[in-house]
């Protein structure tokens, strides 16, 4: 009978853990790609995955989000979108970085207000931009400065 219940409580627990909306998933991923491409400095792969960005965040299937989801992602669409158009629409690595700190700002800001991975979100700082950026790993891989300052930063906040 103790058995029983303990295999319950672990069944329940592993159902009610809140699981990640695949369509806002997807846009942290996507993130995450236009972030590694600019740790590469590769302008290309980052316009790129900036475009496949907007488009991801021109799907989001509505009828899949919760209210909560909804209300936190609303407000970000358009900003988010103009972020990663800005990306996607240079070249110029330097303006592309620059833009990549409002992107993150905003991304943040979903991230805070939903569960946008079941891993951990973890959130960098760069002293030298006075500015953050958003990874999957907590090993310090700038995007601002790439390889001329790859270790250049510190996590500021971890977000589970």
């Amino acid at each position: 009978m103790k058995s029983l219940i303990i295999a319950t409580t672990i069944l329940l627990a592993t159902f009610s853990a809140k699981a990640a909306n695949p369509s806002l998933s997807q846009l942290l991923s996507l993130y995450y790609d236009v972030k590694n491409a600019l740790v590469s400095s590769d302008a290309g792969v980052a316009g790129a995955k900036a475009d496949a960005f907007v488009k991801a965040i021109n799907n989001v299937d509505m009828n899949t989000l919760s209210a909560d989801e909804h209300k936190a992602f609303m407000p970000l669409k358009e900003k988010l979108s103009a972020d990663a158009l800005a990306i996607a629409s240079t070249t110029d690595l330097n303006a592309q970085r620059e833009k990549f700190k409002t992107f993150s700002n905003n991304i943040y800001t979903l991230a805070k207000a939903v569960k946008l991975s079941t891993d951990p979100v973890y959130q960098l700082y760069c002293p030298m931009q006075k500015s953050y950026w958003l990874s999957e790993e907590a090993a310090v891989k700038n995007p601002y400065y790439g390889k001329k300052m790859l270790t250049c930063g510190n996590v500021k906040e971890t977000i589970k």
